[in-house]
C-alpha cells in the first residue's frame, strides 16, 4: 500500500477504505511508525490546514476525522508492539453541569490524528475528575463548554488543580462556543482553541 494513497483516503474522509489501507500497509511490511506519520498524522494535519482555508468545512472535518479513528483503531495495537511513544498525553472533557460533547469528541479525534494519547473523561466532568486525570501523568487537560452558566467550573477546575499542587504540571487548554482567549486569560488557562483544528494546533504548541 502506498502511503501517500493512504493518505489521501484519510482526508477524503474513506473510512472503510482507510481501514483497508492500514492493513494492506501493515501487511506490506510497513513499519507502524511510518503508516502513523506518513499517512494519518499527515493527513488529519492537511484536513486542518483545509479547515482553516475555507476549503473544507465541519462535515468534511468530521468524517476524515472519524476516517482517521478507524485506521488507528487498526493500527494503535501495532504501534504499542513497536513501542512507538505518543507525541502527547492528553485528557479531556466537557465541564460539570454540561452535556454537550460533539465538539470534544472531534478535538479529542482530531488529537489522536496528531500522535496524542487521549484520555476522554466523558461530560458532566466534576473538577476531582480532571484532578485525578492531572495525578496520572498527563501533560494537557482540555476543557469545553457549550453554554455560558457553566463556563465558570472551568476556574474552579483551575483552583483545584493549584490546590492539589498540580497547576505547574500540566497545561490547561479551553475550548467552546462562548469562549474566548481573554477568558482563559482571565482563569488562567494556557490557552484557547475555538475549533479542533487550532486545538489540535495548540496542544502541539505547548508541548514543543
Amino acid at each position: 500500500m502506498d502511503l501517500k494513497v493512504l493518505y489521501q483516503k484519510v482526508v477524503d474522509g474513506q473510512i472503510a477504505e482507510t481501514e483497508a489501507g492500514v492493513r494492506a500497509a501493515l501487511d506490506s511490511g510497513v513499519e507502524p511508525g511510518e503508516i502513523l506519520d506518513q499517512a494519518l498524522i499527515a493527513a488529519i494535519e492537511e484536513v486542518g490546514r483545509l479547515y482553516e482555508a475555507g476549503e473544507f468545512f465541519m462535515p468534511e472535518m468530521m468524517v476524515a476525522a472519524h476516517a482517521m479513528k478507524r485506521g488507528m483503531k487498526i493500527l494503535k495495537p501495532y504501534l504499542v508492539r513497536a513501542e512507538v511513544k505518543s507525541a502527547c498525553k492528553v485528557g479531556i472533557g466537557t465541564v460539570k453541569g454540561d452535556l454537550h460533547d460533539i465538539g470534544k469528541n472531534l478535538v479529542a479525534m482530531m488529537l489522536e490524528g496528531s500522535g496524542c494519547d487521549v484520555i476522554d473523561l466523558g461530560v458532566d466532568v466534576a473538577p476531582e475528575i480532571f484532578v485525578q486525570a492531572a495525578q496520572s501523568g498527563i501533560q494537557i487537560i482540555g476543557m469545553s463548554a457549550l453554554i455560558t452558566t457553566t463556563m465558570g467550573n472551568m476556574e474552579t477546575t483551575i483552583e483545584a488543580l493549584k490546590t492539589a499542587g498540580l497547576r505547574e504540571k500540566v497545561k490547561v487548554i479551553i475550548g467552546g462556543a462562548p469562549l474566548s482567549q481573554e477568558y482563559a486569560n482571565q482563569i488562567g488557562a494556557d490557552g484557547f482553541a475555538a475549533d479542533a483544528s487550532s486545538a489540535s494546533r495548540l496542544v502541539r504548541q505547548l508541548i514543543t
